[in-house]
């Protein structure tokens, strides 16, 4: 039966750390394990023959046997109170029941900051480290509104599509999740340490791997199944033929969850994946709605409808609605409206381009505008010089 949170003891956790070290000891054995014997305390009491009867191998049974891994639980215990991390093991109340229902669930989650996100709903959304303009704008945009209809957005840390629906769900004032392929106090990419930091405060970081484990590439398809794993279903923005999303999209699959994606343009190789997945059966879509009407009924009544399109207010050709531009920018909305007018979500144009494209507007102004603009989220600039309009 699971443990609460309150009853495990600092005993309790450096056993739970040694047998998760345990050479050779993964979660096919490691949870039949504690399944069996109900603590590790027990298991590690347990004699040698006891433990090859349990189907382990001689050399795992010895290890057990031998108690050769307590000096580095203490180790990891140091790491944990120095990174201000705590431990989740797989018989307490706080682990998720959807990971336990998995395939090879994970014996310990190692988490930073709210563990209570990991039973609220929520959805994996995953894609490519290389996104086109496309991808990143359907990426924030999908974020956004399904973190502020009240999903917990779940993604990898990983540069691109990952690092975009994590930004998406904190700029929206909603909730996220990371879920790490090394240890909690190595973040991979370096790049992304800001936001993990901002991650740990308002949402949850997770890992299944030991402190100061480093980011190892076979690490990532299996935290994969993680990332499926806690939601009712994974979204796939952009994606390769055998990319880490198609991954994360076959494991959603084999674990019953409800599979999602972003259709892309048929020229880009990133776009085989979702497209694919379309081809397949999974839904195709183009708006948070399309989620959100595909929920379970249990987990549809305790989210709201997605406010991106109240907060954006858009007209047809995109641009914001001129009461709203003329609030914001006074005399220098008829410029606003046209810069808007001329830009795209999903590819970007060049400042000298706009410049061409808004001739009632002098390049001083324009940069002015562009600048302020920006500020209020109305355009993002991309390397280059280049611009899109936020979808």
């Amino acid at each position: 039966m699971p443990t609460t949170a309150a009853s495990a003891t600092s005993e309790e956790t450096i056993h739970w750390l040694a047998l998760r070290l345990i050479p050779g000891l993964g979660p096919r054995h490691a949870v039949p394990l504690i399944q069996q014997f109900g603590t590790p305390q027990a298991i590690f009491r347990a004699s040698r023959s006891e433990l090859l009867a349990a189907g382990l191998r001689g050399s795992v049974a010895q290890s057990i046997a031998s108690g050769c891994t307590f000096d580095d639980a203490l180790d990891q215990q140091h790491l944990l109170d120095k990174a201000g991390a705590d431990l989740i093991p797989f018989s307490d109340a706080r682990y998720p029941e959807r990971l336990r229902e998995i395939f090879e669930p994970p014996l310990l989650l190692f988490a930073r900051g709210r563990a209570g996100l990991l039973h609220r709903p929520s959805i994996g959304v995953v894609g490519t480290r290389r996104p086109s303009t496309y991808g990143m704008a359907a990426t924030q945009r999908l974020g956004f509104d399904l973190a502020a209809a009240g999903l917990v957005v779940i993604s990898g840390m990983a540069r691109g599509i990952d690092t975009a629906a994590h930004r998406a769900a904190i700029e929206a004032g909603g909730d996220t999740i990371a879920v790490f392929g090394s240890g909690l106090d190595h973040i991979y990419p370096a790049e992304n340490r800001r936001l993990a930091e901002q991650i740990a405060e308002r949402g949850l970081l997770i890992s299944e791997y030991p402190m100061s484990t480093p980011a190892h590439p076979h690490n990532f398809p299996s935290r994969n199944r993680i990332i499926s794993g806690l939601g009712f279903g994974v979204l796939i923005v952009e994606g390769a033929q055998y990319s880490g999303s198609a991954i994360t999209a076959r494991l959603a699959m084999e674990q019953g969850r409800d599979v999602f994606a972003v259709p892309g343009n048929i020229t880009s190789k990133m776009s085989w994946a979702p497209n694919l997945l379309i081809k397949q059966g999974a839904k195709l879509v183009q708006a948070a709605e399309d989620i959100l009407a595909d929920m379970p009924p249990d987990i549809r009544r305790t989210i709201g409808p997605p406010t991106g399109a109240e907060l954006t207010g858009s007209e047809e050709d995109g641009s914001r609605p001129t009461a709203t531009l003329e609030n914001q920018f006074g005399p220098n909305a008829k410029s606003a409206k046209e810069i808007l007018s001329a830009l795209q979500p999903d590819a970007g144009t060049h400042i000298d381009a706009l410049i061409e494209n808004v001739p009632n507007c002098s390049s001083s102004e324009l940069i002015a505008v562009l600048f302020e603009m920006e500020l209020l989220g109305l355009v993002r600039q991309l390397p280059g010089r280049n611009f899109v309009r936020v979808w």
